[in-house]
């Protein structure tokens, strides 16, 4: 099945910005919607964005509403997730998800999510 792959992690300043990329291999991206979530050590793991398969359905946590935006880019089997003004409240490992999309766009995110990526670390400090 798809196997998933996340990089762009690392130490930013508040009110910075970083770009996470999700890589897919092994399936087809377009038949796989895709999340982002994020853990912190202590804290319960939220989902902080998601995609359905073509993008044309985005949704976001009101934590990050306004400041994180999600893309995907289909040919290259890559989803981004474009994150500004950073806070120390963002400080997690971000995991990205896929699940299969069935015909509805807008129940693309409803369901629970099958495949896991390993994380990267952001690390938002001054």
């Amino acid at each position: 099945q798809v196997q998933l792959v996340e990089s762009g992690g690392g130490l930013v300043q508040p009110g910075g910005s970083l770009r996470l990329s999700c890589a897919a291999s092994g399936a087809s991206l377009n038949n796989y919607v895709i999340a982002w979530f994020r853990q912190a050590p202590g804290k319960e793991r939220e989902r902080v964005s998601c995609i359905s398969k073509y993008g044309s359905f985005k949704d976001y946590a009101d934590s990050v509403k306004g400041r994180f935006t999600i893309s995907r880019d289909n040919p290259k089997s890559t989803v981004y997730l474009q994150m500004n003004i950073l806070n120390l409240e963002d400080t997690a490992v971000y995991t990205c998800a896929a699940r299969r999309q069935g015909v509805s766009t807008t129940a693309a995110c409803s369901g629970s999510f099958d495949y896991w990526g390993q994380g990267t670390q952001v690390t938002v400090s001054s």
